[in-house]
């Protein structure tokens, strides 16, 4: 079944809806992730980082991405299911998925005022060529609080428990 998801855009149609919002004024905050099972960690992330700007874009790990960070048994869901999930919360403006293992072409391409990653990153940890991507377009980075005790893997393993 096809899920409609008005939010879920490919990377042309996300630089042209930054590119609108661009034109009106609007921050872009833009941050990434896999988001398998979206749980109250990712929720509280996602709306702090909208609060950072006017409009959150969200760049989705693929199906395929998720497999070669996580392993074999990753993801649970498709990255349709999964963007279809991001797209119901209303600080989300723009979903997109990407297929590379680093999103600095996409970083190229959007733009962002603002990019907001969890506390668990670093500036020294951020790769260095979606760091460079940022700095050459000249948006702000931040790092978010990690809201201790919520993870897709702790979420996993108590699952797993039966807890």
């Amino acid at each position: 079944m096809e899920l409609a998801n008005p939010k879920l855009k490919t990377i042309d149609d996300a630089v042209q809806a930054r590119l609108l919002l661009f034109k009106q004024g609007k921050r872009v905050v833009l941050t990434n992730g896999c988001f398998d099972l979206l749980h109250a960690g990712h929720i509280y992330f996602l709306q702090t980082a909208a609060a950072s700007g006017d409009c959150l874009f969200v760049a989705l790990n693929s199906d395929k991405s998720v497999a070669a960070l996580k392993g074999p048994s990753r993801p649970l869901q498709s990255e349709q299911e999964r963007a279809y999930a991001l797209s119901a919360l209303a600080c989300v403006h723009t979903v997109f998925i990407f297929n590379t293992p680093r999103l600095n072409v996409e970083m190229e391409l959007i733009r962002p005022d603002i990019y907001v990653k969890a506390g668990d990153y670093t500036l020294e940890t951020l790769d260095l060529d979606e760091r460079s991507a940022l700095e050459a377009c000249g948006a702000q980075i931040q790092f978010m609080p990690f809201l201790q005790g919520f993870s897709t893997t702790s979420l996993l393993e108590k699952i797993r428990q039966g807890i």
